[in-house]
């Protein structure tokens, strides 16, 4: 068999199977504090960091291993994000700890998928009575609320839920030290969002088909992380989330937890 026709036929089924265009499972950081070397004069590692509170990186995002999905064998650490007294940003009056995607990969063009795992604890447990916006897009046409929303009945709302343009597609109540891992399954072209999700260790299962959206994305406005707004009579406490397996991939979907190796060169700068 020829080089050349070799190298088609390899370049077909990489094609074909897809990659990992973005990774951000943490395993090259020694510590959050590695989230510092990013600034927009040297815009380097896998995320931007400047949506935070006015202290040290420790005080909103920590990494270790006991924060990561068990069942994750690919990621060697997660991440604790954390909303505080301090974690306001910008002068606004809502909580935010987010970080940004710092890559040059079409993250933001074709058929896509968006991984991440999350689990709460009851320690620090973030409040039913505020509303959460979860690993979301600037147009919010895909994320994840927690909490009690702007506009429902009653005072409090204890469900995790996927929402697209504000509509819920998909609700379950978010027990703590449970595991829920999730893809967004975004076609750009298509203008299309489907969810899928499991639980624990389980594969992913596609749990809401493609519903039409305006897929809006200039591919550096997908925020992990949350924000969390403000409520009369409510005060805020601090709650912490962990993330996990956050990766984006091409192709056909990881099932398996914690996604596939990085088979491409990193193209974050």
């Amino acid at each position: 068999m020829k080089a050349s026709f070799l190298s088609t036929l390899l370049s077909a089924a990489s094609a074909a199977n897809g990659a990992v265009l973005w990774d951000g499972r943490f395993n090259d950081f020694s510590s959050s504090k590695d989230l510092n070397t990013w600034s927009w004069s040297n815009q380097v590692g896998p995320y931007q960091y400047y949506i935070h509170g006015s202290g040290s990186v420790d005080k909103y995002i920590n990494l270790s291993p006991d924060y990561k999905n068990p069942a994750d064998t690919v990621s060697k650490q997660g991440a604790k994000f954390t909303l505080d007294s301090t974690a306001f940003w910008n002068g606004q009056n809502m909580r935010r700890t987010e970080l940004i995607p710092q890559t040059k990969a079409a993250i933001a063009s074709g058929k896509v998928f968006y991984h991440f795992s999350i689990m709460r604890k009851d320690n620090n447990a973030p409040s039913v009575n505020h509303e959460h916006q979860i690993c979301f897009f600037e147009s919010h046409f895909t994320e994840l609320k927690y909490g009690w929303i702007s506009g429902e009945q009653g005072t409090s709302n204890p469900n995790l839920q996927w929402m697209t343009n504000q509509k819920s597609q998909w609700k379950v109540e978010w027990k703590a030290g449970e595991w829920h891992n999730v893809a967004y399954e975004i076609d750009f072209s298509g203008n299309k969002v489907g969810f899928w999700h499991s639980t624990g260790g389980d594969p992913l299962k596609q749990v809401v088909a493609p519903v039409s959206v305006s897929t809006s994305s200039n591919g550096a406005d997908w925020h992990l992380g949350v924000l969390e707004l403000p409520r009369s009579g409510y005060n805020w406490g601090t709650e912490d989330f962990y993330f996990s397996g956050v990766y984006i991939e091409n192709g056909a979907i990881t099932t398996a937890i914690g996604g596939r190796e990085y088979t491409v060169p990193s193209v974050y700068a």
